[in-house]
């Protein structure tokens, strides 16, 4: 296992990290996510992402159980707030200064923790001035409730004034957690110039797009039994705007490529992701244990340039890269 810093900061992650967002308290029972957990631990990743809305809570709470007993300074445990949790009320999302002080005892009671060493602001939150939500977040780092902030699918100007306010406020908002694969490349042109200026690391998430990059889906096939685009749970939804035939026919061409460098297609996809210097860790879940230990042969791989040329000639035009997409995809208003 590889480990890289997290931004400029002194923290050290594992380039694998292990997230529970689709499998953890609803497709995967919890037997099964608690042996994903130790074949994460097996194979050398310290470091588990989570948020209190996965599943309701319920992902946080199954996590805390399936690392209980670790060693708590051998992990780096991070979790998130912003979206909707509980009976929906109307301070039961968004990151005011109320939401977020009641979320983060929540989460650690969940965890089973003291402290997590990342909170993130799940998305922005138009609603809430960003003065409130950072100086939570300032009172939350000083009460010891968490060691760093990050963000997630922060736009690069959301980015910048946030690190300013936290910079302001003597705290470390070092991480961004944005979505990015050979397929969705939005953060390129933006954030990732940004995150560089401000020594702001990238956890990206779905390195594998939802699936789409292992291969397993055909043009002009119906999708297999049991995978996540038959799953109506919300996968389904997520992988729709890659589950065109196009797309797949492009993907398919990746497998050569993947065969020449002894890589299976998922393994490329996860190695691509990591070839990016701004990249601090890919976030990869799991149905099966076995998944975890094949997802973790990616670390450490270095793709050489005429390779990384020949992923882009193969994929040519299916590939998004407009940096609007982030804010497109962001909510207007906070939900409830």
């Amino acid at each position: 296992m590889e480990y890289r810093y997290l931004g400029n900061s002194g923290l050290k992650i594992s380039a694998i990290t292990y997230g529970n967002w689709l499998t953890h308290g609803s497709q995967v029972e919890n037997d099964v996510a608690a042996q994903c957990v130790r074949a994460a631990l097996d194979n050398g990743i310290t470091t588990f992402d989570t948020a209190d809305v996965y599943a309701n809570t319920k992902a946080e709470t199954v996590l805390g159980e399936a690392l209980k007993g670790e060693r708590r300074q051998s992990l780096e445990i991070f979790t998130k707030v912003y979206w909707p949790t509980g009976p929906g009320g109307p301070n039961d999302s968004g990151l005011s200064r109320k939401h977020i002080m009641e979320s983060i005892d929540g989460s650690l009671s969940r965890l089973q923790t003291d402290y997590v060493d990342l909170y993130q602001a799940h998305r922005f939150d138009t609603e809430t001035p960003l003065e409130e939500t950072m100086q939570a977040f300032a009172d939350v780092v000083r009460a010891g409730k968490a060691l760093y902030i990050g963000v997630s699918e922060w736009t690069a100007d959301q980015i910048r004034a946030g690190h300013a306010l936290a910079r302001e406020l003597g705290i470390g908002l070092i991480s961004s957690q944005p979505q990015y694969s050979m397929l969705w490349r939005v953060i390129e042109g933006e954030v990732v110039p940004a995150c560089r200026e401000l020594g702001v690391g990238q956890i990206v998430w779905s390195p594998i797009a939802q699936g789409v990059l292992s291969g397993k889906y055909l043009p002009g096939q119906q999708p297999p039994e049991g995978s996540r685009a038959t799953d109506t749970k919300g996968g389904a939804n997520m992988i729709s705007r890659f589950m065109d035939d196009d797309v797949l026919t492009r993907v398919q061409a990746l497998k050569p490529i993947a065969d020449d460098l002894g890589l299976s297609m998922a393994q490329l996809a996860v190695a691509w992701v990591l070839q990016n210097d701004n990249v601090s860790a890919a976030l990869v879940g799991a149905s099966r244990p076995e998944q975890v230990a094949e997802n973790v042969k990616a670390s450490g791989v270095r793709i050489q340039p005429d390779v990384l040329k020949q992923i882009d000639e193969a994929l040519g035009d299916v590939v998004v890269r407009d940096p609007a997409k982030t804010a497109e995809n962001a909510p207007a208003r906070r939900p409830g």
